[in-house]
């Protein structure tokens, strides 16, 4: 899964923040080719798996392709535990407590613990969530169980940037099986997930690097 650190660097304002990502220890690869712009990044062993003494051979490469009005994001994990789900998720910030997030997807690996998964979305320096001032809306409520359960209203903020990612055990259980602590977390679809596996902790927490694709 080895590639090069840095590609071709295209000019413009695209190059300029790649330079600067690689100048803060984010390190990535920038490629202009095709009429399609794209970036190449790593994700690493997270916080948490680090301070729980596990998950030691586990790292992830990115990349994000622009294909105008959206980005192809593929994912590649390795030396992670074998047949076991994972959640993928869009964060503000890589290390907990982890600011706005959205959920992107699940990656499932095989039985050599390497999984691989493509999602479609917006993956650039516009990726944002909003939520309009002065005042929250009603949520629906769908899992209501502690210790995580839906909120009924939504918080009002101005756009938040969410440049990082995440990778988190689908279960607590999951994370147990593998070596890690059993922490219970929010982050996957029914609020009972395990603890982050792996992260883009290796960029700085506002330079994450969904910043670095212009469009």
């Amino acid at each position: 899964m080895k590639r090069m650190k840095v590609s071709a660097v295209f000019l413009g304002l695209g190059g300029l923040l790649a330079l600067i990502g690689m100048s803060l220890g984010g390190p990535v690869r920038t490629v202009a080719a095709d009429d399609s712009r794209r970036i190449d990044f790593d994700m690493v062993r997270s916080a948490a798996a680090i301070n729980g003494n596990c998950l030691q051979d586990a790292h992830g490469e990115v990349r994000v392709v622009s294909r105008g009005p959206v980005e192809d994001m593929t994912v590649d994990v390795e030396g992670l535990p074998p047949n076991t789900e994972f959640d993928f998720f869009v964060i503000q910030i890589p290390n907990a407590p982890f600011g706005l997030a959205w959920y992107q997807g699940d990656i499932e690996t095989n039985a050599q613990g390497k999984g691989h998964e493509r999602f479609r979305g917006r993956f650039n320096i516009e990726t944002f969530i909003v939520a309009q001032p002065p005042g929250g809306q009603p949520a629906p409520v769908v899992h209501d169980q502690p210790p995580f359960p839906d909120a009924s209203m939504n918080p009002a903020t101005e756009p938040v940037h969410t440049f990082h990612l995440g990778l988190w055990f689908g279960s607590p259980e999951a994370a147990q099986a593998a070596g890690c602590p059993p922490t219970a977390t929010r982050f996957n679809g029914e609020h009972n997930a395990g603890i982050q596996a792996l992260s883009t902790r290796n960029f700085p927490d506002l330079q994450g690097p969904l910043m670095q694709l212009v469009p």
